[in-house]
């Protein structure tokens, strides 16, 4: 059971620490990216934030490039 100090703790965490993004999805996407995530362990969380973290990766790379 969480305690009012844990949960005010992660309150305090997340609004200072997290932001949020909503997602839109064509209907019966989430489905195949909650398979995706699963087949590599995953959330989806985990999952959507490696792949950005990739993609910006690679795109300040190519900048670089130019």
């Amino acid at each position: 059971m969480t305690t009012e100090a844990q949960k005010k703790a992660s309150k305090k965490y997340e609004a200072e620490k997290i932001e949020s993004i909503k997602l839109r999805l064509p209907k019966g996407k989430k489905e195949l990216v909650q398979k995706c995530a699963e087949l590599n362990n995953e959330s989806i969380n985990k999952m959507i934030n490696r792949l950005l973290d990739k993609e910006i990766e690679n795109m300040l790379h190519n900048q670089k490039d130019k």
